[in-house]
């Protein structure tokens, strides 16, 4: 006889049980997957990162804070009091526990039932769907996740570690693959687990959300930061300005284009609909393979692949590790691909095909631009190429239209957060007016800190070493092991182990040469 379900809790079938072992472990599911019951902070991560990766929006994420209870009705959950910040991450309807192996060490997942499916579709414009995506739209939204800003640094980073170096592209390729495939395990839990916060505090409760959230929107910050010295640089370039001189400071070219380029996207970082620049963020792929032709026919008509390099330079291997493992760190956009996609069993394929793509891509560069340039290569590849050449300046237009259609979607996740914690008064009345401060002062900090540490490799690597390592190898291996215990064969377990050793060397000998080359650099 099953049992009967209390309010808010799942109806599991007893009928499917074996033995009392069986039920026992079963049980130790459900008390995982509870402990993920309210959502705290962050509630608009997963609804963000929709619209950060092109996909359709995820039926189980949370919606962006909006200022009107009206517009919080039209999304996916039934009408609630704009003041409620603990929306039940398990909903109050039941559903069936599903018996099935998608994989090994998981035999039993949640599976929801069309009448819990259906509640989250909703009529008008605002409609949502369940997995829109195909195989191929779900490898185009990684490979645009995937390859980015760290193209320009692949020449640069195997002029740090020399040839060898490159191994350690194809490690964390590798590596963050496979913890790609430990974060949609822990997915497969519950169908309540929509984002990577919600992995966490599945794991380790309220202060796992909470730690998840922090790195990654550090991680999305960082990035920003990034985009204004990649600007920077690259428009002067293109068109070299005379320093001022403002009393006790001085802009440089390069800090006046910092500037110019902030004040140029913070119109964009106002918007509150942000879906036309998802799409033309999706260039993002066209972009790298421009510069990539574009450094290819300056090699092959006007610089010559002269140089050889070294073939290991231990002293800059933590630089390039870090960089490495920046370009490859996708993690907090994944669980929003593979809510979208129409055959979720085909995640693995799309994990697969967007490293193996990516690493071509990076590969490519990185060979090319150190054959030309050697130890000699800058931060940015474009910074090599000679000025008023056509290869040069096809190469920075590539490099420059991509961040400022990417900033304001970086940087909305962010401002997302801090627009949850404020108080209930403002969000009702001013909501829209404090909303706009908040993004013109995430904007403004951007800036002075682009301004004052304008080293974008030396950014790229601590970066890649203490925050997309931590999020894309630390975080999942620990997870996983949490929530799936002692069902992980010993194997596993060890290899598990291994990985997390990796990583933690990565980060930490990465952290410390980045933050060394930084405080060098301003102190000279």
């Amino acid at each position: 006889m099953e049992k009967p379900a209390h309010r808010g809790e799942p109806r599991f079938d007893f009928t499917q049980v074996g033995n009392q072992e069986d039920l026992e472990e079963q049980m130790k599911y459900i008390s995982s997957a509870s402990s993920a019951r309210t959502i705290h902070w962050p509630q608009s991560y997963e609804r963000s990162m929709d619209l950060y990766s092109r996909s359709p929006p995820s039926v189980t994420g949370s919606s962006l804070l909006l200022p009107s209870e009206e517009k919080l009705q039209s999304h996916r959950v039934p009408k609630r009091n704009v003041s409620d910040v603990k929306l039940p991450l398990l909903d109050d309807r039941g559903f069936e526990w599903s018996r099935e192996e998608p994989y090994e060490g998981a035999s039993e997942v949640y599976e929801p039932q069309p009448e819990f499916q259906s509640q989250y579709v909703q009529d008008g414009d605002d409609k949502l769907q369940m997995g829109r995506s195909s195989l191929i739209q779900a490898i185009m939204n990684g490979v645009n996740v995937l390859a980015g800003v760290g193209v320009l640094s692949m020449p640069y980073a195997v002029s740090q570690g020399g040839w060898i170096g490159l191994c350690s592209l194809l490690i964390f390729a590798s590596v963050f693959c496979y913890t790609g495939f430990l974060l949609r395990r822990c997915l497969d839990l519950s169908p309540y687990l929509a984002g990577y916060p919600d992995v966490g505090q599945a794991a380790f409760g309220r202060l796992g959300r909470v730690l998840v959230s922090a790195f990654l929107y550090c991680e999305l910050y960082a990035v920003a930061v990034e985009f204004l010295i990649m600007e920077g640089d690259n428009l002067t370039q293109l068109f070299p300005l005379r320093s001022l001189s403002l009393g006790i400071f001085e802009l440089s070219s390069e800090k006046q284009f910092v500037i110019f380029s902030a004040a140029v996207m913070l119109p964009t970082v106002w918007l509150r609909d942000l879906s036309i620049l998802s799409y033309i963020s999706a260039g993002g792929v066209i972009a790298c393979v421009a510069v990539i032709v574009a450094v290819a026919c300056a090699g092959t008509f006007e610089v010559g692949f002269p140089n050889h390099g070294r073939l290991v330079n231990f002293h800059g291997l933590p630089i390039a590790v870090g960089i490495y493992g920046f370009c490859f760190c996708g993690h907090a956009v994944f669980p929003n691909i593979y809510a979208s996609m129409k055959d979720k069993s085909r995640f693995s394929h799309v994990l697969v095909a967007c490293f193996l793509i990516c690493a071509l891509i990076y590969g490519s560069i990185a060979v090319l631009g150190f054959l030309m340039f050697g130890d000699d290569s800058e931060s940015q590849v474009t910074l090599n190429l000679t000025r008023g050449r056509l290869t040069t300046n096809i190469a920075i237009a590539a490099t420059l239209v991509n961040p400022f259609s990417k900033y304001a979607l970086t940087v909305t996740p962010l401002a997302a957060a801090f627009e949850e914690l404020l108080p209930i008064e403002l969000k009702s009345r001013t909501f829209l007016m404090w909303g706009t401060l908040i993004r013109t002062l995430i904007v403004l900090s951007t800036v002075i800190i682009a301004l004052v540490l304008p080293f974008f490799g030396y950014l790229m690597a601590l970066v890649g070493a203490f925050l997309s390592i931590t999020v894309a190898i630390t975080i999942p291996c620990l997870c996983y092991a949490k929530l799936f215990s002692d069902r992980i064969p010993l194997w596993e377990r060890a290899f598990i182990s291994l990985v997390l050793a990796v990583g933690l060397g990565a980060c930490v000998a990465g952290t410390y040469s980045s933050l060394r080359e930084i405080a060098l650099n301003l102190s000279t």
